[in-house]
């Protein structure tokens, strides 16, 4: 698969998120956008995962989605590569369906392992799943996903002392690096450069990517692999733009969790223009088959 037809999932993504979130007028849409990209190069090229094997772990990749506030574009990923049906992606928030607003275990969704969104808590579990792969043999990879407003939580830097001391070098994490949270730019509500410094001091091998350029997204993917062996894991610092895709909302922290009305939601559909998926409700729209 190509970089441009990748391109046009990640496009996809964003506007099953902008339809998703403007249905339910509940949401956090600026993440969710801004993670369209790296959703796509995992999800749709990158790791190694097949929804009918689903619940097994054995020759799976395993995913963590630590900031679960973003679990729109999650399930949108999931429904895509065929985890459930697609015209599920409509009920997101609603009463007694299974896209709860963080992603749960308790409805039984495919492809979510662990409850999650209760901030500081997905790293945690992700170095404990990659020492869990390595007692058991596995030559499978962990994934995790923060955001940095998320990094404010001690429970992170305990997590990622704790990853290289166990030689994790099985894992390999994603920091949002959108300078963005709710309350503002992160570095006022609290400061976090220099960020790279500060993984590795902890002991963790960095490397910092444009998160919207998939060339650079697998290249550091496959450095990542390529530490395998040295007990170091590895954290790839995506920077990346909140609510990537749409104009008037981009780099604009109101938009980490307000739902767009009726009219911004075509005015955003407008910019992303319709694909050859097709949107979920309709009868043409297409799931990825697998690489």
């Amino acid at each position: 698969m190509t970089n441009s037809e990748l391109a046009e999932i990640s496009r996809q993504l964003r506007r099953d998120v902008i339809r998703m979130i403007s249905s339910a007028e509940s949401g956090h849409l600026g993440g969710s956008l801004g993670m369209a990209d790296i959703f796509t190069a995992l999800y749709f090229k990158e790791m190694n995962h097949s929804p009918g094997l689903w619940p097994s772990v054995q020759g799976q990749d395993l995913f963590f989605l630590s900031n679960g506030h973003i679990a729109p574009v999650w399930y949108a990923a999931l429904a895509r590569t065929g985890y459930f049906p697609l015209n599920e992606l409509g009920t997101l928030r609603r009463i007694h369906s299974r896209l709860q607003g963080h992603p749960a275990t308790k409805e039984g969704l495919p492809g979510i392992r662990v409850a999650s969104g209760s901030l500081g808590q997905g790293l945690s579990v992700a170095v404990g799943a990659a020492i869990a792969q390595k007692l058991n043999g596995s030559s499978d990879w962990v994934y995790v996903l923060m955001g940095d407003g998320e990094l404010n939580e001690g429970q992170i830097w305990e997590a990622a002392m704790n990853g290289p001391h166990q030689q994790t070098d099985n894992l390999i994490a994603f920091v949002d690096r959108n300078r963005l949270q709710i309350d503002g730019d992160t570095e006022v509500v609290k400061k976090l450069d220099p960020l790279p410094d500060k993984w590795t001091a902890f002991g963790w091998n960095v490397i910092e990517i444009n998160g919207h350029d998939f060339s650079q997204i697998f290249a550091a993917v496959q450095t990542a692999k390529a530490g395998r062996g040295t007990g170091k894991p590895t954290v790839i610092i995506a920077n990346t733009i909140m609510s990537k895709g749409v104009s008037f909302m981009e780099n604009q922290a109101k938009w980490h969790g307000t739902p767009p009305s009726r009219e911004l939601e075509a005015k955003a559909l407008a910019e992303l223009s319709p694909t050859a998926w097709k949107d979920y409700d309709d009868p043409a729209a297409r799931v990825f088959e697998g690489k």
